[in-house]
């Protein structure tokens, strides 16, 4: 991995949003509110298909080289007015180790839901601290050209006017470039099959749905359910003649899938009596273990488990849940696993708060006690401060680092796989990181 031969310089931003470097500062990192000097070996180029932020009512916070502390910038070195901190939004199948370092003004508004890794200039390029958890290039930018994208986007709409699965999957590939929706027009790799407009959770950082007033959610919700004939039109092509084929329920487009597990039952009953190639995948909440077990029974291959935290407390100010327990999720990762199916945490990852004491041993317990295969190392996409705050986490809980933190998970548990995606086919084996 190529890493910087010196620390990179603070990024700062104008109050248009012009990003310079301020050369007389070097840039640090945040984890839970702490300040910090990244490691060289924390610092990777800026990956491609990534994209720099100025985050709103922040000053910029640089490591200073004279005194060896960090140093807020209040005022715009360059000219008069606005200055703001600078973040990073890494391309997927990148981990976060640092967000990046700012102060928070008063009034500021909540940061949209991104994650906001640190990023400096060193050399003519930009570094981020953060590392590449997955060398499977299925989202990245290399792999597809807008123009391909869309002919054969609005080429599959017009076959299928009748289907309105098809038809929102269009319009989630061509407004909001979503990765997924992408590479089902590509005909490649793993498809979306977003079937449930309702959920039973309420997520602080849900993409789909926002109370108004709060911060804007990314994308719109399906306010349908797709019909088992819509669902399997998407599916068997997909899965009969797709590279490294994957089909997966539960989106960022939708609530929550297992609501719907009569229609998918049926859609995967009918997906498999047509063809056995490929993996069929929920993403989901798992807080329905009956409904896990009926989707199991119905060929269901594998489930990602959504989690922000190991410990219930905080799982709980997160998702804050309706009428299920986190004791529920966990049921349904053994539900699961007693079926001989794989399961995947989906685990959210904020550098201090994932990293920290606490977490890792409730992390440990979970994972010696339910099993799971597989851990995907996502980013939680969330104003950091606003997060920390909703969650009243310890200020003083110190982390001992994200790479620390992972070699550690790895030692302890040396046949769980790491990545960033859901893997192909359960059966087949998944190198390690």
């Amino acid at each position: 991995m190529h890493h910087p031969d010196s620390l990179p310089t603070l990024l700062v931003a104008d109050k248009d949003g012009k990003i310079t470097e301020f050369p007389e500062l070097l840039m640090a990192g945040m984890s839970n509110g702490r300040f910090l000097r990244p490691d060289l070996e924390d610092l990777i180029p800026l990956p491609e298909g990534s994209e720099l932020f100025s985050l709103p009512g922040r000053f910029p916070v640089g490591w200073d080289p004279e005194t060896n502390e960090p140093a807020v910038l209040t005022e715009n070195p360059f000219s008069k007015g606005l200055v703001q901190a600078v973040a990073a939004f890494m391309a997927p199948a990148h981990t976060s180790i640092l967000n990046s370092s700012y102060q928070t003004q008063r009034g500021a508004p909540a940061l949209p839901l991104f994650a906001y890794t640190a990023v400096g200039w060193h050399r003519d390029r930009f570094w981020v601290a953060g590392f590449r958890s997955d060398q499977d290039k299925r989202q990245d930018v290399s792999q597809y050209r807008q123009n391909t994208v869309a002919s054969r986007t609005r080429k599959k709409l017009k076959k299928y006017k009748e289907n309105r699965l098809i038809q929102h999957l269009g319009k989630c590939c061509l407004t909001y470039g979503c990765p997924a929706a992408r590479n089902f027009f590509l005909g490649r790799w793993e498809a979306p099959l977003p079937t449930s407009p309702a959920c039973n959770a309420r997520c602080l950082g849900c993409i789909s749905l926002q109370p108004s007033g709060c911060c804007p959610s990314t994308q719109d919700r399906i306010t349908f359910v797709p019909s088992v004939k819509e669902i399997t039109e998407v599916a068997v092509p997909h899965l009969d003649s797709a590279d490294k084929p994957i089909v997966s329920f539960g989106q960022g487009c939708e609530g929550e899938p297992l609501l719907q597990a009569d229609v998918i039952a049926r859609a995967i009953q009918t997906i498999r009596s047509h063809t056995d190639k490929g993996t069929i995948n929920l993403n989901s909440n798992s807080s329905l273990p009956h409904s896990v077990a009926r989707l199991a029974q119905a060929g269901l291959d594998s489930i990602r488990v959504s989690l922000n935290s190991a410990q219930e407390t905080y799982y709980n100010r997160y998702y804050r849940p309706q009428n299920y327990s986190f004791a529920d999720v966990m049921r349904s990762i053994d539900v699961m696993k007693d079926n001989n199916r794989f399961v995947s945490l989906n685990y959210f990852i904020l550098p201090g708060f994932t990293d920290s004491d606490q977490e890792f041993t409730a992390l440990c317990h979970l994972l010696r006690s339910h099993r799971p295969d597989f851990m995907q190392l996502r980013n939680l996409n969330i104003d950091p401060e606003w997060y920390l705050q909703r969650l009243s986490f310890p200020s003083d809980a110190k982390g001992l680092g994200i790479l620390r933190w992972l070699a550690r998970v790895r030692e302890e548990f040396p046949l769980l796989h790491f990545g960033y995606f859901n893997p192909q086919k359960p059966n087949q084996t998944i190198s390690p990181l």
